[in-house]
C-alpha cells in the first residue's frame, strides 16, 4: 500500500510529455472542488430559508389551529387549554378569534386579516413588534397593530384612528351591512414579503364580540416543539377533540414555501452531483492517458516483479489523489464562504446598486445561508466514492500491458 502510494505521487510529479494529459488531470481537480464548493454553498442557502421560515414566517402564523364550526366557539376554553398545555408536543396554546374585513383610512381601504390575540402573547410576536408598540398595544383595548407594508399603503402613523370593516352573513348566507370597528394604531409588525400587506392584530375580546362569538374566542393557536410534525399533529388532536372543530395547519397555508425549498435543494443537489460526476470521467480520460503514456514503466515494473494489485493500486491513488486535491480546496473555500455569504451578497448588493431579494415579494430582503455540517460530510463522501469508481477502470487497463510488446 505505501509502495503504491509513493508510485502514485512519483507519476503525478513526474514530467507529462503529453500537455494535454496534464490540462484534463488538471480540469477534472477544478471541476471536483467546484461542484463541491457550489453544493456546499448552495445547500446552505436552502438551510437559511428553512431557517428563516421557521423562524420569521411560523412564528407569526400558527403551527396548528382548532377552531369551531358555529357561532358558540371554543367551549371550557380554559380546561382545554390546561389540558392541551399538557401535551408534551405542544409548545404553547393561546385563544384566538380571527376576522377578514376591510381597513379603511381617509377614504382609502386596504383588505386585512385580523387576528384577535390576548395582551400577553408578546412573546409570540417579540421578533415581529417592538416592546414599545406592543406596550401601547397592551394598554389600549380598542388599539390594533398592523403590517408595515399596510401601514406604508394607507400612509398610516402611530396614534392615527382606523375602521374596520367587517362583513357579516345572515342564517340564508346573505350580506348584511358589515360592522364597523374603530380601533387606535398602536403600532406596527414587520413579517417580511407579502405577510407584511396582510395581518393585523387586535384584542381578544372585541374580536370575539365583533364576530359574534358566544364563548370567549373561536379557535386555538397552536405553537408546536416540531413544526414539521404539524400535519400529523393537528390531526391526532382534532379527531380526539370533544367538541366540533375544524383543524387546520401550516402545511395549508403556507407550506408550498417550505415545499418551494424542499424542491429546490433536490434540484440543486442532482444537478451538482451531476457536475462532480463530469468532472470524475475526466479523471478516467486523464489516468487512460497516463496508462498509454506511462506503459514502459508499467513494464519495468512487472519484469521486477510488481503484481497486477500493485499496478491496479497505483493508478487508483493517483487518480483519487486529483479528487481529493479537489474536494479538500473546494470545501475549504465553501466552509469559509458558506457562514459570511449574506454578508458577501450585502456588499456586492451595495457595490453594484441591485437587490437580489425584493422584502416586497419575498418573505425576507436578504441571503440567509446556514452551514450545517452534515452537508459537508454527504458532499465529501460522495465525491470521494466517485472519484474512487472513477479510477478502478483505468487503473485495471494498467493491469494489461505486456512488458514484452511495451519494451520492443
Amino acid at each position: 500500500m505505501a509502495l503504491a502510494w509513493q508510485l502514485a505521487k512519483r507519476f503525478r510529479r513526474a514530467k507529462v510529455q503529453n500537455r494535454f494529459i496534464s490540462f484534463i488531470s488538471m480540469s477534472s481537480t477544478v471541476g471536483i472542488g467546484l461542484g463541491c464548493f457550489v453544493l456546499i454553498t448552495l445547500l446552505s442557502v436552502m438551510n437559511g430559508f428553512e431557517r428563516e421560515l421557521t423562524q420569521r414566517i411560523l412564528t407569526v402564523i400558527p403551527h396548528g389551529e382548532l377552531y369551531s364550526t358555529d357561532k358558540t366557539g371554543i367551549e371550557n376554553l380554559d380546561a382545554q387549554l390546561y389540558r392541551l398545555n399538557q401535551d408534551p408536543r405542544i409548545a404553547k396554546v393561546e385563544p384566538y378569534t380571527p376576522l377578514t374585513g376591510m381597513l379603511q383610512f381617509k377614504g382609502e381601504l386596504k383588505a386585512i386579516s385580523l387576528t384577535g390575540i390576548a395582551a400577553d402573547a408578546q412573546n409570540t410576536f417579540s421578533r415581529q413588534v417592538t416592546d414599545e408598540h406592543w406596550q401601547n398595544f397592551a394598554l389600549n383595548s380598542d388599539s390594533v397593530l398592523i403590517g408595515q407594508g399596510i401601514a406604508n399603503k394607507l400612509d398610516i402613523e402611530v396614534d392615527d384612528t382606523v375602521q374596520a370593516l367587517i362583513p357579516v352573513t345572515t342564517k340564508d348566507l346573505r350580506f348584511s351591512a358589515p360592522t364597523s370597528i374603530t380601533l387606535t394604531v398602536a403600532g406596527f409588525m414587520h413579517v417580511g414579503g407579502e405577510l407584511d400587506n396582510q395581518l393585523g392584530l387586535m384584542h381578544l375580546a372585541k374580536a370575539t364580540a365583533a364576530a359574534g362569538i358566544e364563548g370567549q374566542a373561536l379557535g386555538m393557536r397552536f405553537t408546536l416543539h416540531d413544526p414539521f410534525s404539524a400535519y400529523i399533529t393537528m390531526r391526532d388532536i382534532g379527531y380526539s377533540y370533544p367538541q366540533a372543530v375544524y383543524m387546520s395547519d401550516w402545511t395549508r397555508t403556507q407550506g408550498h414555501l417550505y415545499n418551494d425549498i424542499q424542491l429546490v435543494r433536490t434540484v440543486v443537489y442532482i444537478a451538482l452531483v451531476l457536475v462532480i460526476a463530469v468532472a470524475c470521467f475526466n479523471i478516467v480520460s486523464s489516468l487512460v492517458m497516463a496508462v498509454r503514456e506511462k506503459q514502459p514503466a508499467i513494464a519495468i515494473l512487472k519484469t521486477m516483479g510488481a503484481t497486477d494489485t500493485l499496478i491496479r493500486r497505483t493508478f487508483m491513488f493517483q487518480g483519487v489523489l486529483n479528487g481529493l486535491i479537489g474536494i479538500v480546496v473546494g470545501v475549504t473555500l465553501a466552509i469559509i464562504i458558506a457562514p459570511n455569504l449574506s454578508t458577501i451578497v450585502k456588499f456586492l448588493e451595495g457595490v453594484f446598486g441591485v437587490e437580489v431579494l425584493s422584502g416586497d415579494i419575498y418573505f425576507i430582503d436578504f441571503l440567509p445561508s446556514a452551514l450545517m455540517w452534515q452537508d459537508v460530510v454527504v458532499t465529501c463522501v460522495v465525491a470521494i466514492i466517485m472519484s474512487v469508481l472513477a479510477t478502478w477502470y483505468p487503473a485495471h487497463k494498467a493491469t494489461k500491458v505486456s512488458p514484452s510488446q511495451s519494451l520492443h
